[in-house]
């Protein structure tokens, strides 16, 4: 299997199930003339997203590490102002550790579905703080956690890998959140994610 044949069949099915969308073109155009790393999530996994946040009926989603907006399209469906939809979204910049107290603060109606594809080392945190403001029954999609199948290497001493374990060890201790971790191969490589439901 060869990072070329991963790449085509991504675009086969991308073509047949997914097809084009001038939003989420535009979301990636403007991430690359900002200067953004191009590590959006891919288009089959980002209708992915959308699907699921449809099959729950999330009504109120929370995304950790938004980057240039493309998955925040697909959960979304509004790439703020240029979808048209900047009313029904709420954009904080900064470190989301920074960010996610704040939030909690505020003390909003509980999340239905939190996507959180941010710095790896924070995930385990990342993670803990969606649990306070998910409600019960609701989704957790954690992203980029097999890093190129490196997570099972226990000799490593990446901090994204470390991280990652760490995420992996708070989530098999956790008794409120039933989850499971899919590998993923495709246009983006190597990689996989979580998804936890938090106990009714």
């Amino acid at each position: 299997m060869s990072q070329t044949l991963w790449t085509t069949v991504d675009h086969y099915l991308n073509a047949q199930l997914v097809g084009d969308d001038p939003v989420l073109e535009a979301a990636l155009t403007a991430s690359a003339e900002a200067g953004l790393p191009s590590i959006a999530v891919a288009p089959n996994q980002g209708k992915m997203l959308h699907l699921l946040a449809q099959a729950i009926g999330a009504r109120r989603i929370l995304e950790v590490g938004t980057r240039g907006g493309y998955s925040t399209v697909w959960l979304a469906r509004a790439n703020l102002d240029r979808a048209g939809l900047a009313a029904v979204a709420q954009v904080r910049i900064g470190p989301g550790l920074d960010s996610l107290p704040k939030l909690a603060d505020e003390a909003p109606a509980p999340f239905d579905l939190v996507f959180i594809d941010a710095d790896k080392p924070s995930n385990a945190d990342y993670f803990a703080w969606a649990l306070k403001l998910i409600r019960p029954g609701g989704v957790i999609i954690v992203d980029n956690v097999v890093r190129k199948g490196t997570v099972a290497d226990p000799a490593s001493q990446d901090a994204n890998v470390l991280g990652v374990r760490r995420l992996l060890d708070l989530i098999a201790a956790e008794p409120r959140v039933s989850a499971t971790a899919v590998q993923t191969v495709g246009e983006k490589g190597h990689d996989g994610f979580i998804m936890a439901v938090v106990a009714n």
